[in-house]
Protein backbone atom coordinates (compact mmCIF):
# COMPACT_ATOMS: atom_id res chain seq x y z
CA UNK A 1 0.00 0.00 0.00
CA UNK A 2 2.81 2.38 0.95
CA UNK A 3 4.59 1.59 -2.34
CA UNK A 4 1.37 2.31 -4.26
CA UNK A 5 0.96 5.69 -2.53
CA UNK A 6 4.55 6.63 -3.28
CA UNK A 7 4.09 5.67 -6.94
CA UNK A 8 0.84 7.62 -7.19
CA UNK A 9 2.37 10.67 -5.51
CA UNK A 10 5.37 10.54 -7.83
CA UNK A 11 3.11 10.35 -10.87
CA UNK A 12 1.04 13.30 -9.63
CA UNK A 13 4.15 15.38 -8.96
CA UNK A 14 5.46 14.52 -12.42
CA UNK A 15 2.18 15.61 -13.99
CA UNK A 16 2.19 18.89 -12.06
CA UNK A 17 5.83 19.47 -12.98
CA UNK A 18 5.10 18.74 -16.64
CA UNK A 19 2.15 21.18 -16.67
CA UNK A 20 4.14 23.84 -14.86
CA UNK A 21 6.95 23.57 -17.40
CA UNK A 22 4.60 23.60 -20.39
CA UNK A 23 5.11 26.64 -22.59
CA UNK A 24 2.29 29.15 -22.57
CA UNK A 25 1.44 31.25 -25.60
CA UNK A 26 -0.69 34.41 -25.52
CA UNK A 27 -2.66 35.29 -28.64
CA UNK A 28 -3.92 38.89 -28.59
CA UNK A 29 -6.74 39.20 -31.08
CA UNK A 30 -9.81 41.14 -32.14
CA UNK A 31 -13.27 40.93 -30.63
CA UNK A 32 -15.27 38.69 -32.92
CA UNK A 33 -12.55 36.06 -33.39
CA UNK A 34 -12.75 34.69 -29.84
CA UNK A 35 -14.93 31.65 -30.69
CA UNK A 36 -12.83 30.72 -33.70
CA UNK A 37 -9.61 30.82 -31.71
CA UNK A 38 -11.17 28.87 -28.85
CA UNK A 39 -11.77 25.98 -31.26
CA UNK A 40 -8.52 26.50 -33.14
CA UNK A 41 -6.47 26.52 -29.95
CA UNK A 42 -7.87 23.15 -28.90
CA UNK A 43 -7.01 21.70 -32.32
CA UNK A 44 -3.51 23.16 -32.29
CA UNK A 45 -2.75 21.95 -28.74
CA UNK A 46 -3.76 18.42 -29.77
CA UNK A 47 -1.75 18.64 -33.00
CA UNK A 48 1.33 19.94 -31.18
CA UNK A 49 1.12 17.19 -28.55
CA UNK A 50 0.77 14.54 -31.25
CA UNK A 51 3.69 15.80 -33.35
CA UNK A 52 6.11 16.85 -30.61
CA UNK A 53 4.96 15.02 -27.48
CA UNK A 54 4.93 18.36 -25.63
CA UNK A 55 2.15 19.96 -23.62
CA UNK A 56 1.41 23.62 -24.24
CA UNK A 57 -1.18 26.14 -23.09
CA UNK A 58 -2.75 28.86 -25.21
CA UNK A 59 -4.25 31.97 -23.64
CA UNK A 60 -6.48 34.43 -25.48
CA UNK A 61 -7.09 38.17 -25.09
CA UNK A 62 -9.73 39.90 -27.20
CA UNK A 63 -10.99 43.44 -27.72
CA UNK A 64 -11.20 46.19 -30.32
CA UNK A 65 -8.32 45.50 -32.69
CA UNK A 66 -6.67 48.91 -32.49
CA UNK A 67 -7.00 48.99 -28.71
CA UNK A 68 -5.40 45.55 -28.55
CA UNK A 69 -2.52 46.67 -30.75
CA UNK A 70 -1.90 49.64 -28.49
CA UNK A 71 -1.96 47.39 -25.42
CA UNK A 72 0.68 45.13 -26.96
CA UNK A 73 2.77 48.14 -27.90
CA UNK A 74 2.47 49.42 -24.34
CA UNK A 75 3.81 46.19 -22.86
CA UNK A 76 1.17 43.44 -22.94
CA UNK A 77 3.32 40.35 -23.52
CA UNK A 78 1.59 38.73 -26.46
CA UNK A 79 3.50 36.01 -28.30
CA UNK A 80 1.37 36.45 -31.42
CA UNK A 81 -1.13 38.99 -32.67
CA UNK A 82 -4.03 38.01 -34.93
CA UNK A 83 -5.87 41.11 -36.11
CA UNK A 84 -8.56 42.12 -38.58
CA UNK A 85 -6.70 44.94 -40.31
CA UNK A 86 -3.10 45.20 -41.46
CA UNK A 87 -2.79 48.73 -40.09
CA UNK A 88 -2.82 47.42 -36.52
CA UNK A 89 0.13 45.12 -37.21
CA UNK A 90 1.90 47.77 -39.28
CA UNK A 91 1.65 50.03 -36.25
CA UNK A 92 3.43 47.37 -34.17
CA UNK A 93 6.03 46.95 -36.91
CA UNK A 94 6.68 50.70 -36.91
CA UNK A 95 7.54 50.57 -33.20
CA UNK A 96 9.72 47.46 -33.51
CA UNK A 97 7.35 45.13 -31.64
CA UNK A 98 6.92 42.86 -34.67
CA UNK A 99 9.23 42.36 -37.65
CA UNK A 100 9.29 45.04 -40.33
CA UNK A 101 8.73 42.34 -42.97
CA UNK A 102 6.00 40.57 -40.97
CA UNK A 103 3.74 40.26 -44.05
CA UNK A 104 6.36 38.07 -45.77
CA UNK A 105 6.75 35.66 -42.86
CA UNK A 106 3.63 33.64 -43.73
CA UNK A 107 1.65 32.88 -46.93
CA UNK A 108 -0.99 35.21 -48.44
CA UNK A 109 0.56 38.36 -46.97
CA UNK A 110 0.42 36.69 -43.56
CA UNK A 111 -3.39 36.55 -43.75
CA UNK A 112 -4.64 32.95 -43.46
CA UNK A 113 -8.30 33.98 -43.74
CA UNK A 114 -10.41 36.87 -44.98
CA UNK A 115 -13.84 38.22 -44.17
CA UNK A 116 -16.23 40.87 -45.42
CA UNK A 117 -18.92 43.13 -44.02
CA UNK A 118 -22.61 42.35 -44.00
CA UNK A 119 -25.76 43.46 -42.19
CA UNK A 120 -27.58 41.81 -39.32
CA UNK A 121 -31.20 42.88 -38.98
CA UNK A 122 -33.81 41.89 -36.47
CA UNK A 123 -35.75 38.72 -37.25
CA UNK A 124 -37.91 39.20 -40.33
CA UNK A 125 -35.94 42.29 -41.41
CA UNK A 126 -38.81 44.66 -40.46
CA UNK A 127 -37.16 47.71 -42.07
CA UNK A 128 -36.56 45.86 -45.36
CA UNK A 129 -32.78 46.40 -45.36
CA UNK A 130 -31.25 45.11 -48.59
CA UNK A 131 -28.23 47.27 -49.45
CA UNK A 132 -26.11 50.20 -48.30
CA UNK A 133 -28.65 52.74 -49.64
CA UNK A 134 -31.15 51.55 -47.06
CA UNK A 135 -28.77 52.55 -44.25
CA UNK A 136 -29.13 56.21 -45.28
CA UNK A 137 -32.93 56.32 -44.97
CA UNK A 138 -34.62 58.41 -42.28
CA UNK A 139 -35.75 56.36 -39.31
CA UNK A 140 -33.17 53.59 -39.77
CA UNK A 141 -30.76 53.29 -36.84
CA UNK A 142 -27.40 51.77 -37.72
CA UNK A 143 -24.97 50.20 -35.24
CA UNK A 144 -21.31 50.41 -36.33
CA UNK A 145 -17.98 50.14 -34.53
CA UNK A 146 -16.04 53.38 -34.14
CA UNK A 147 -13.58 53.34 -37.09
CA UNK A 148 -10.98 55.01 -34.89
CA UNK A 149 -10.97 52.19 -32.32
CA UNK A 150 -11.70 49.01 -34.26
CA UNK A 151 -10.94 47.39 -37.59
CA UNK A 152 -14.56 46.26 -37.76
CA UNK A 153 -15.62 49.89 -38.02
CA UNK A 154 -12.91 50.82 -40.50
CA UNK A 155 -13.93 48.00 -42.80
CA UNK A 156 -17.61 48.97 -42.54
CA UNK A 157 -16.70 52.55 -43.49
CA UNK A 158 -14.50 51.46 -46.40
CA UNK A 159 -17.14 48.99 -47.63
CA UNK A 160 -19.80 51.73 -47.69
CA UNK A 161 -17.39 54.09 -49.48
CA UNK A 162 -16.57 51.37 -52.04
CA UNK A 163 -20.28 50.78 -52.69
CA UNK A 164 -20.75 54.49 -53.40
CA UNK A 165 -17.82 54.49 -55.81
CA UNK A 166 -19.13 51.37 -57.56
CA UNK A 167 -22.42 53.23 -58.03
CA UNK A 168 -20.56 55.92 -59.96
CA UNK A 169 -20.02 58.52 -57.26
CA UNK A 170 -16.72 60.39 -57.00
CA UNK A 171 -14.92 60.80 -53.67
CA UNK A 172 -16.99 63.83 -52.74
CA UNK A 173 -20.18 61.93 -53.43
CA UNK A 174 -18.91 58.92 -51.50
CA UNK A 175 -18.08 61.13 -48.52
CA UNK A 176 -21.60 62.55 -48.56
CA UNK A 177 -23.10 59.06 -48.84
CA UNK A 178 -21.08 57.66 -45.93
CA UNK A 179 -21.91 60.74 -43.86
CA UNK A 180 -25.62 59.98 -44.31
CA UNK A 181 -25.07 56.49 -42.89
CA UNK A 182 -23.21 57.80 -39.86
CA UNK A 183 -25.96 60.37 -39.23
CA UNK A 184 -28.14 57.32 -38.54
CA UNK A 185 -25.68 55.90 -35.97
CA UNK A 186 -27.05 56.53 -32.45
CA UNK A 187 -23.89 55.36 -30.67
CA UNK A 188 -20.48 54.18 -31.88
CA UNK A 189 -19.41 50.81 -30.48
CA UNK A 190 -15.89 50.23 -29.14
CA UNK A 191 -15.42 46.89 -30.89
CA UNK A 192 -17.27 44.15 -32.74
CA UNK A 193 -18.57 42.35 -29.67
CA UNK A 194 -19.60 45.64 -28.06
CA UNK A 195 -21.59 46.42 -31.22
CA UNK A 196 -23.39 43.09 -30.97
CA UNK A 197 -24.15 43.73 -27.30
CA UNK A 198 -25.60 47.16 -28.13
CA UNK A 199 -27.75 45.65 -30.87
CA UNK A 200 -29.00 42.51 -29.16
CA UNK A 201 -28.75 43.05 -25.42
CA UNK A 202 -29.45 46.77 -25.23
CA UNK A 203 -31.87 46.42 -28.16
CA UNK A 204 -30.64 49.58 -29.90
CA UNK A 205 -30.72 49.94 -33.67
CA UNK A 206 -32.39 48.39 -36.69
CA UNK A 207 -29.29 47.02 -38.39
CA UNK A 208 -25.82 46.01 -37.27
CA UNK A 209 -22.92 46.30 -39.73
CA UNK A 210 -20.33 43.71 -38.81
CA UNK A 211 -18.07 40.94 -40.04
CA UNK A 212 -19.62 37.97 -41.79
CA UNK A 213 -18.22 35.70 -39.08
CA UNK A 214 -20.32 37.38 -36.38
CA UNK A 215 -23.44 35.60 -37.69
CA UNK A 216 -22.21 32.29 -36.30
CA UNK A 217 -21.35 33.85 -32.94
CA UNK A 218 -24.74 35.52 -32.64
CA UNK A 219 -26.58 32.29 -33.42
CA UNK A 220 -24.54 30.42 -30.83
CA UNK A 221 -24.83 33.01 -28.08
CA UNK A 222 -28.37 34.28 -28.57
CA UNK A 223 -30.02 31.40 -30.43
CA UNK A 224 -30.86 31.01 -34.09
CA UNK A 225 -33.64 33.16 -35.47
CA UNK A 226 -32.78 36.33 -33.54
CA UNK A 227 -31.30 38.03 -36.60
CA UNK A 228 -31.39 37.89 -40.37
CA UNK A 229 -28.11 38.07 -42.26
CA UNK A 230 -28.23 40.38 -45.27
CA UNK A 231 -25.37 40.39 -47.77
CA UNK A 232 -25.10 43.75 -49.58
CA UNK A 233 -24.39 43.81 -53.31
CA UNK A 234 -20.89 45.24 -52.74
CA UNK A 235 -18.52 44.82 -49.81
CA UNK A 236 -14.83 44.96 -48.95
CA UNK A 237 -12.19 42.25 -48.71
CA UNK A 238 -11.01 42.26 -45.11
CA UNK A 239 -7.79 40.33 -44.61
CA UNK A 240 -7.11 38.85 -41.17
CA UNK A 241 -3.34 39.31 -40.70
CA UNK A 242 -1.14 37.55 -38.16
CA UNK A 243 2.36 38.14 -36.79
CA UNK A 244 4.85 36.90 -34.23
CA UNK A 245 5.56 39.46 -31.50
CA UNK A 246 9.35 39.40 -31.71
CA UNK A 247 9.84 41.46 -28.57
CA UNK A 248 8.02 38.87 -26.45
CA UNK A 249 9.22 35.61 -28.00
CA UNK A 250 12.87 36.64 -27.69
CA UNK A 251 12.31 37.31 -24.01
CA UNK A 252 10.30 34.13 -23.35
CA UNK A 253 12.00 31.76 -25.78
CA UNK A 254 8.70 30.97 -27.51
CA UNK A 255 9.69 31.87 -31.07
CA UNK A 256 9.42 28.36 -32.55
CA UNK A 257 6.10 27.71 -30.83
CA UNK A 258 4.70 31.04 -32.02
CA UNK A 259 5.69 30.29 -35.63
CA UNK A 260 4.19 26.80 -35.43
CA UNK A 261 0.97 28.24 -34.01
CA UNK A 262 0.56 30.70 -36.88
CA UNK A 263 1.70 28.27 -39.57
CA UNK A 264 -0.96 25.77 -38.51
CA UNK A 265 -3.64 28.33 -39.39
CA UNK A 266 -2.97 27.38 -43.03
CA UNK A 267 -3.53 23.66 -42.44
CA UNK A 268 -6.58 21.85 -43.80
CA UNK A 269 -7.91 21.33 -40.28
CA UNK A 270 -7.59 24.99 -39.33
CA UNK A 271 -9.06 26.22 -42.60
CA UNK A 272 -12.05 23.94 -42.03
CA UNK A 273 -12.52 25.34 -38.52
CA UNK A 274 -12.33 28.86 -39.97
CA UNK A 275 -15.02 28.07 -42.53
CA UNK A 276 -17.30 26.70 -39.81
CA UNK A 277 -16.91 30.05 -38.04
CA UNK A 278 -17.75 31.93 -41.26
CA UNK A 279 -14.19 33.14 -41.76
CA UNK A 280 -13.41 32.83 -45.46
CA UNK A 281 -10.68 30.21 -45.94
CA UNK A 282 -7.99 30.60 -48.57
CA UNK A 283 -8.87 27.16 -49.95
CA UNK A 284 -11.09 27.40 -53.09
CA UNK A 285 -12.40 23.90 -52.37
CA UNK A 286 -13.58 24.91 -48.90
CA UNK A 287 -15.16 28.11 -50.21
CA UNK A 288 -17.15 25.95 -52.60
CA UNK A 289 -18.02 23.45 -49.85
CA UNK A 290 -19.40 26.26 -47.66
CA UNK A 291 -21.14 28.14 -50.47
CA UNK A 292 -24.33 28.47 -48.40
CA UNK A 293 -22.35 30.44 -45.80
CA UNK A 294 -20.27 32.54 -48.17
CA UNK A 295 -22.87 34.21 -50.38
CA UNK A 296 -21.83 35.77 -53.69
CA UNK A 297 -20.93 39.41 -53.12
CA UNK A 298 -18.95 41.79 -55.31
CA UNK A 299 -15.84 41.97 -53.14
CA UNK A 300 -13.67 45.05 -53.54
CA UNK A 301 -9.98 44.98 -52.55
CA UNK A 302 -8.85 47.88 -50.37
CA UNK A 303 -6.30 48.78 -53.04
CA UNK A 304 -9.01 49.64 -55.60
CA UNK A 305 -10.07 52.93 -54.02
CA UNK A 306 -7.73 53.48 -51.08
CA UNK A 307 -4.26 52.36 -52.21
CA UNK A 308 -3.61 50.47 -49.00
CA UNK A 309 -4.99 50.32 -45.48
CA UNK A 310 -2.08 52.47 -44.32
CA UNK A 311 -3.03 55.14 -46.83
CA UNK A 312 -6.69 54.82 -45.87
CA UNK A 313 -5.71 55.23 -42.24
CA UNK A 314 -3.94 58.52 -42.95
CA UNK A 315 -6.66 59.94 -45.18
CA UNK A 316 -9.77 58.71 -43.40
CA UNK A 317 -9.14 57.68 -39.79
CA UNK A 318 -6.27 59.66 -38.32
CA UNK A 319 -7.20 62.69 -36.25
CA UNK A 320 -8.50 65.40 -38.56
CA UNK A 321 -9.11 62.88 -41.35
CA UNK A 322 -12.18 62.28 -43.50
CA UNK A 323 -14.09 60.44 -40.78
CA UNK A 324 -13.68 63.32 -38.34
CA UNK A 325 -15.04 65.65 -41.01
CA UNK A 326 -18.21 63.64 -41.66
CA UNK A 327 -19.06 62.37 -38.17
CA UNK A 328 -20.61 64.61 -35.55
CA UNK A 329 -20.47 63.27 -32.00
CA UNK A 330 -24.01 62.90 -30.66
Amino acid sequence: MKKFLHTTLAAALLAVSSFASAQTLLNVSYDVAREFYKDYNAAFVAHYKKTTGKDIKIDQAHGGSSAQARAVNDGLEADVVTMNTTTDIEFLASTGVVAKDWAKKFPNNASPTTSTMLFLTRNGNPKGIKDWDDLTKPGVQVIIVNPKTGGNGRMAYLAAWSYARKKGMNDAGAAEFVAKIFKNVPVLAKGGRDATTIFLQRNIGDVLVTFESEVVSVDREFGEGKVDAVHPSVSIIAENPVAVVERTVVKKGTGDLAKAYLNYLYSDEAQEIAAKHALRPRSPALLKKYATTFKPVQLVPVSEYFGSLSEAQKVHFNDGGQFDKIYTVK
